[in-house]
């Protein structure tokens, strides 16, 4: 098969590869070519490493004499760090030697048979421990319409296509998917001509993203120049980083969101490895004429021609009354502006230390039609065109009792499909709060 950057296509990349475990045979997610990594355990055994395959995870950390000593410790682990933390290198051979391992005219699968545990016997945890976790703010078309309802005239700031914007947000807040998402309080300002109160939050939104997991480090110091930036990204997985509309709307002059953000931000169980997402790379976001080129630590041009990722996304809300989720919006991981690459090499280029497990968010992802949006923020237009529902409800946020769900997959023409799996959770009431104290002038 053809070789290209950013990642080699090699064997596993095969379409016509089959398995002796017979759902992952044209399974929408999790097929042979995929091979995604996560943390699980069966009722009270130890978390350990396992690998989707169809409807199934495979135990890896019971692959006895399989794969190189360190790779067998690492997959003993609770958190996917130490792996993550071994290198491209380890991760190809090991990729290879589970792809032997699980094709269908492996000579002896009952060897690996007994590890197999069917995903809905299993509990799914946070694949990796998050050290630091940076939300950026790359998606061109939610970045142009969020502006657009604040600033008509001007919706981006004059830096916004010279620099990719970021903040640092909470670590110890990320859940992984199924978490249950309490209703958040802080200060709201309900009325601009009263003093703010102390309040559940009612503008409470999602935000569909991609999250860029982080594989090794550099010192403190030293940047991650964009043509090494590959080496030090693992995989992706999905993220939904919530959002308090009105709790942002008052405190995030002059430093940024705060509370809003930090109550919680859910990621997808499964990491889907870069070295699967090879056949999905794509040409960076192209500019539109008149928008200024990248500043040159942030060019290169193998990074232009197949820095991107060509990921189908789309969010679906059920509310109570309904008996299946309502797809509500579709996007794509093409637009956004900055490539993974561009993100991580802006994020080190003043000496910033990075450390594996840690977490690169994308920012929403929208299209360039509000249908198309990200977040209920865009597609309401802040509330003011309610989102009608099949059920006969509208919502313009999210009401308690609402469960959100993200999907991503890649498709392409002579390779097989993967996906995500899901990235989920329900909005429970706020904590029994003094909610309605004023703020003391």
């Amino acid at each position: 098969m053809t070789n290209f950057y950013p990642l080699p296509l090699n064997e596993t990349h095969d379409p016509d590869l089959k398995s002796w475990v017979e759902s992952a045979n044209g399974h929408p997610d999790f097929p042979i070519q995929n091979l995604p990594y996560g943390i699980f355990s069966v009722g009270r055994e130890a978390r350990r490493v396992g690998v989707a395959i169809g409807d199934y995870v495979l135990d890896v950390s019971a692959l006895d004499g399989v794969f190189a000593p360190e790779v067998q410790d690492a997959f003993m682990q609770p958190t996917l760090n130490r792996f993550m933390g071994l290198g491209r290198a380890c991760w190809q051979d090991t990729r290879l030697r589970l792809s032997e391992l699980l094709r269908d005219d492996f000579p002896s699968p009952f060897e690996s048979s007994p590890h197999l545990h069917h995903q809905s016997d299993v509990q799914m945890h946070l694949p990796f421990q998050v050290g630091d976790y940076t939300d950026f703010y790359a998606g061109i078309h939610h970045a142009t319409r969020v502006g657009s309802l604040f600033r008509p005239d001007n919706p981006l700031m004059p830096n916004y296509k010279h620099v990719p914007i970021g903040y640092h947000g909470r670590s110890s807040s990320i859940v992984v998917s199924g978490t249950p998402i309490t209703r958040p309080a802080g200060q709201i300002l309900p009325d601009p001509a009263q003093p703010p109160i102390f309040a559940p939050s009612r503008r409470l939104d999602y935000e569909l993203e991609l999250g860029f997991v982080v594989s090794g480090g550099n010192d403190l110091g030293e940047p991650i120049s964009i043509e090494q930036a590959r080496e030090h990204l693992f995989g992706v997985v999905l993220l939904n980083d919530w959002s308090a509309r009105d709790i942002q709307a008052w405190e995030y002059q002059p430093l940024g969101p705060f509370l809003s953000k930090n109550f919680a931000t859910s990621i997808s169980p499964w990491v889907v490895t870069f070295e699967a997402l090879a056949p999905f790379r794509t040409a960076a976001f192209v500019r539109p004429p008149g928008d200024p080129s990248p500043l040159l630590y942030l060019q290169d041009e193998r990074d232009r021609m197949l820095g991107g990722l060509d990921i189908h996304l789309t969010v679906s809300l059920q509310t109570q009354s309904m008996t299946e989720p309502q797809q509500i919006s579709q996007s794509s991981a093409t637009d956004l502006y900055w490539t993974p690459a561009q993100l991580l090499a802006h994020h080190t280029c003043g000496g910033c230390n990075l450390r594996p497990g840690d977490l690169l968010g994308s920012g929403t992802i929208s299209g360039a039609a509000q249908q198309n949006a990200g977040c209920l923020l865009e597609i309401t237009m802040g509330g003011k065109d309610p989102l009608p529902l099949a059920s006969g409800e509208t919502r313009c946020f999210l009401e308690d009792g609402d469960q959100v769900v993200l999907q991503g997959w890649c498709e392409k023409e002579g390779f097989a499909r993967i996906g995500f799996g899901n990235c989920s959770g329900q909005v429970l009431p706020a904590r029994q709060i003094e909610a309605a104290q004023t703020v003391e002038q």
